[in-house]
């Protein structure tokens, strides 16, 4: 089978394809034939060694989220049959081997089957940034846990980078449980990607005084923020929540440390909530993977320009090229197509 693999880390083009054996499944555990790998910003980071965490195996196949066929199923697994359609999460999480390949072996529990009629594309794009968004929607102190139709009834929601992969999964699926949504944009055209993913109002974070304009959308405040940017955005968000309102944040994009006004902070009551996938616990994960898998199934939730996520197809054989394109920001998902459906 072909692997996209890396054995040092640094720039795209450290990745190289090379042919190998595939491996077995063992207890617990299933082999799927991957049919869209995506990549996300971590993948890169992680490549890049941009995380901290150097090389953690001497030779690792990148990329965390795909969709695809199981091939081959390991003893003690139960609820996946070979031939199921599937979605996977965090498969380069602990392990050397990510989605950039023809096979991949992975822990049965982070493997979900897919609703019937949903595409790989969605299947791929439905691990880091919808458990991520899934994530940021569910840690309010008077919010719900779980999400699902009505269990956001009277909330309104602010999601800053409405175009993004996280951001356009936190609108639909925010949608989905009834809140109102508004986005921040820096443009006509992403105003545009986060309306078709269901957002109720954007607002144009370059044009005038942001603050205000969502204030006078949402006068006593919203909710929940779900926050791409804290360093540039905490003020932001300091006015306009609500007194014990949540704001989530997932992602360090625009700096790398927060400069917190203490009296503005705690006037608020307002709950500062981090949020990274790798250290929520199982319990948060297996509840979100159910949570977008309904959603999935009812319909609320896609991909492509649509549903405000345009889609970009590379073959394995561009995995460089693809992993470039996230590094250099591209608006919407990039798909590597491993094999055919």
């Amino acid at each position: 089978m072909r692997a996209a693999v890396f054995t040092t880390t640094g720039d795209p083009s450290v990745l190289t394809l090379v042919e190998r054996e595939p491996a077995e499944p063992g207890d617990g555990e299933v082999r799927v034939r991957v049919v869209r790998s995506a990549v996300n910003p971590t993948d890169w980071k992680t490549r890049q060694g941009a995380t901290g965490a150097g090389m953690p195996f001497p030779e690792m196949v990148p990329n965390q989220d795909g969709s695809g066929v199981v091939d081959a199923v390991g003893p003690g697994v139960e609820h996946l049959a070979v031939g199921d359609r599937v979605w996977v999460m965090l498969a380069a999480h602990g392990r050397p081997t990510g989605t950039a390949q023809e096979l991949t072996v992975l822990p049965a529990d982070r493997v979900f089957v897919l609703p019937d009629g949903a595409s790989f594309d969605v299947g791929a794009d439905l691990g880091v940034p919808a458990l991520t968004a899934h994530r940021t929607l569910t840690v309010s102190e008077d919010g719900p846990t779980r999400l699902g139709p009505g269990t956001l009834d009277g909330v309104t929601v602010l999601v800053a980078g409405g175009a993004g992969a996280v951001g356009n999964a936190a609108i639909q699926l925010a949608r989905w449980s009834g809140a109102t949504v508004v986005a921040t944009v820096s443009s006509d055209a992403k105003a545009a990607l986060a309306t078709a993913a269901g957002a109720h109002h954007t607002v144009d974070y370059t044009a005038g005084d942001t603050a205000a304009a969502v204030r006078d959308l949402v006068p006593a405040g919203v909710d929940l923020v779900v926050e791409v940017a804290p360093a540039q955005n905490l003020p932001l968000d300091l006015q306009v929540i609500r007194p014990r309102g949540t704001i989530a944040f997932y992602a360090n994009n625009g700096g790398d440390e927060v400069t917190l006004d203490v009296r503005s902070t705690f006037a608020t009551n307002a709950r500062l909530q981090g949020v990274l996938l790798y250290t929520v616990g199982d319990a948060a994960l297996q509840a979100g993977a159910e949570d977008v898998t309904a959603a999935l199934r009812d319909g609320a939730f896609g991909v492509g320009e649509e549903h405000g996520l345009p889609l970009h197809h590379y073959p394995l054989e561009q995995v460089a090229d693809a992993h470039a394109a996230v590094e250099a920001s591209v608006v919407g998902k990039v798909l590597v197509d491993v094999s055919d459906a």
